[in-house]
């Protein structure tokens, strides 16, 4: 698709790049990503003893036999496999980062590197390895773009061994394909609550509540710092262990309670805890447990410390991960105040401060978020707190970047924040700036090649759209049509094609048969179902829409190319080889005339005629061509976009059935195109 002034997604589909074996790529990282004289080569830097970004460790007891199991599993040998990687997940709260926090700062004297990655959006790995390459190479330009810093890191990494990369709170097992399918010289560990999706290779280790023993042992630790829990006071902790369900995050923050304010004693502590409340609090128990532990703490702030208070509501409603205290320092206020404010919620265990931004756990988040009892003399706590939330993004948020500059930068480290605004949208809840900053946002993922990312900032600017500008509306039709491409993207065809059918049908009453953004929705909705296997409606659609697009537009318009790419596509996946060459060599060479060899649309047409070679068998011009498309996806789109990375693994089986071939092996041997 391609994009209006405005940043909504209003152009034609193409077709997306093929995939010989999905999630599969090679290892080929070569050449240096930024010059000789400002970056070094990633095969001469060497990490200095130590290094790594890992937060303090944190206290972790009764987890020995899985900080056992991740040692054997990690450093264990398949098959003369050079690399293991673990997985550990379980309900939000039950310990995962703290106990890949202790293996980690345990075994630091046995890896060359450490690097802790936030791993819950695409966006968010590649900060951290963009972060990896300015630890390594503090020298590097200012003006290197985002993915030459990330493509210096994997590169690195490919160069060096013994290192152990940690991606902590995975959402989406597949956003860990290019790293650990291309990084093989250390280990890989994930954290996670999904407990599916992730590949056969990777051992997964579920982690449930504490053992009673452990959890008492735990919370008189943090109690008890200095004098030991008396027997009384050890029979009362194991009281207020089994009260909390042996639940490690409700047992911390009720030990840093307690810690807080000596004066009271655990069966007081226990006592406060509203039982009501966990019966009637929506959600799982683990939230009703946290709700119970954070409703003590949460009035004993209120009275002391009210803008602590103030401050975790505003973060409830922002990223849970590296909020910079800078986003929540609004004109006028005393970065000092701000800092005590996260003090005093860092004493409390609610949030963990690194001196420059903080983190607030996931489930604290839920919990704040739920609608609060109040008087009708002004809104709602949560309300409250998401409105300063979205004034202090908005605040920040420099005017839509260009490539390479300061503002880009800025949007990649307030993106997560907008999706997450965009997700947690209340019902009814309006705010146009805000949406046009999701419009962006939504944007700038689909160029990046992480479209289906976008959800939430296009159901949160649809539902916006609808209920203010009515559901006809053209930038209405625009935000549905962006939200099943999205849908599409993230294969979810279920939801993608009924939105298209009711996009083209309300465009082809508003706007007409002929209307641009009518063929545009036409075009979709027939790829669409191409993707679905539905040929039997997709190839004269896309036939008609065509000779629309000529008619309309003329032979050489760019959305007249991508239809006829689509077409190509479409007969291609019918079988009918003959016609698909054809088509595809013609629109690839208007594409190299029109929009120039290296144009993003262009590069796609030219994979998909490789993709036509391959499947009719013709490697001696498949491989010629795939070999240019990735050099040149390399340069224009960078090492780590998925339309290279894709690039990479056609090319690479295609190398392999060549070499099969030559080899007298069958066909089925090698593996097919999907």
């Amino acid at each position: 698709m391609s994009a209006d002034e405005d940043g909504a997604l209003l152009g034609i589909k193409a077709v997306g790049p093929r995939s010989i074996a999905a999630g599969q790529i090679g290892n080929a990282f070569t050449g240096d990503v930024l010059p000789a004289e400002a970056l070094h080569a990633p095969s001469k830097v060497a990490a200095a003893p130590g290094t790594s970004n890992l937060p303090p460790a944190a206290l972790c007891l009764g987890r020995e036999e899985e900080l056992g199991w991740l040692r054997r599993t990690l450093t264990s040998r398949h098959e003369g496999a050079i690399t293991q990687s673990g997985t550990v997940h379980g309900l939000g709260g039950i310990g995962k980062s703290t106990l890949a926090l202790h293996y980690a700062h345990r075994h630091r004297g046995d890896y060359t590197l450490i690097w802790w990655i936030n791993a819950a959006s695409p966006d968010e790995i590649e900060t951290s390895f963009t972060e990896l390459t300015h630890t390594l190479v503090p020298s590097r330009p200012a003006s290197a773009d985002r993915s030459a810093q990330v493509a210096w890191a994997m590169q690195w990494l490919a160069w060096h061994a013994g290192w152990l990369l940690v991606y902590d709170n995975v959402e989406n097992p597949d956003d860990l394909g290019p790293y650990i399918g291309a990084l093989h010289q250390g280990h890989h560990l994930a954290t996670s609550r999904r407990t599916t999706g992730w590949p056969d290779s990777a051992p997964t280790l579920t982690l449930g509540n504490l053992e009673p023993d452990d959890a008492t042992t735990l919370l008189c630790r943090l109690v008890f710092k200095e004098t030991g829990p008396t027997p009384r006071e050890q029979a009362e902790a194991r009281s207020l262990a089994t009260e909390l369900g042996y639940f490690p995050l409700a047992i911390k923050q009720a030990g840093a309670y307690l810690a807080q304010n000596r004066g009271v004693s655990l069966s007081a502590y226990r006592r406060r805890l509203d039982k009501k409340l966990a019966k009637t609090a929506h959600g799982i128990e683990a939230e009703r447990t946290i709700a119970r532990a954070w409703k003590v703490t949460l009035h004993t702030l209120e009275g002391a410390d009210p803008p602590a208070v103030e401050l975790l509501h505003t973060v409830a409603w922002l990223a849970p991960d590296d909020i910079p205290h800078a986003l929540l320092t609004p004109h006028g206020t005393d970065p000092d105040d701000i800092a005590e404010a996260v003090g005093t919620l860092a004493a409390y265990s609610m949030v963990t401060d690194t001196g420059t931004s903080l983190s607030v756990h996931r489930l604290v988040q839920t919990v704040l978020r739920t609608p609060q009892t109040t008087d009708d003399t002004q809104p709602p706590r949560h309300l409250q707190g998401r409105d300063r939330a979205e004034k202090a993004v908005l605040h920040s948020l420099p005017p839509p970047p260009g490539r390479g500059t300061p503002a880009e930068e800025r949007w990649n480290t307030l993106t997560p924040h907008l999706l997450t605004l965009a997700a947690t949208r209340p019902p009814g809840h309006h705010n146009t700036p805000l949406t046009s900053a999701y419009e962006i946002a939504g944007h700038r993922l689909h160029q990046q090649g992480h479209t289906a990312r976008a959800i939430p900032l296009y159901e949160a600017t649809l539902a916006q759209h609808e209920e203010v500008l009515g559901s006809t509306h053209p930038d209405t039709l625009s935000s549905r049509n962006n939200l099943a491409g999205a849908y599409e993207s993230a294969g979810d065809l279920g939801r993608a094609i009924p939105l298209y059918e009711v996009t083209l049908a309300q465009r082809e009453e508003v706007l007409g048969n002929t209307h641009p953004d009518t063929l545009q929705s036409r075009n979709n909705l027939a790829y669409a179902y191409r993707a679905a296997g539905d040929l039997g409606r997709a190839i004269p659609l896309l036939e008609a829409t065509l000779a629309q697009y000529e008619e309309v537009l003329g032979d050489a318009h760019p959305d007249t190319l991508s239809s006829r790419n689509n077409l190509a596509g479409a007969y291609e996946s019918a079988g009918d080889l003959g016609r698909a060459i054809s088509l595809f060599e013609a629109t690839l060479a208007q594409h190299e005339e029109i929009l120039g060899a290296t144009h993003p649309n262009t590069l796609t047409s030219r994979n998909n005629l490789a993709g036509a070679y391959y499947a009719a068998g013709d490697l001696g011009r498949a491989i010629p061509l795939y070999e240019v498309t990735l050099a040149q996806r390399e340069e224009v789109l960078g090492n780590t976009h998925p339309d290279t990375l894709q690039s990479r693994s056609n090319l690479a089986y295609a190398r392999q059935k060549a070499r099969a071939m030559k080899n007298g092996s069958t066909a089925t041997e090698v593996q097919q195109p999907h």
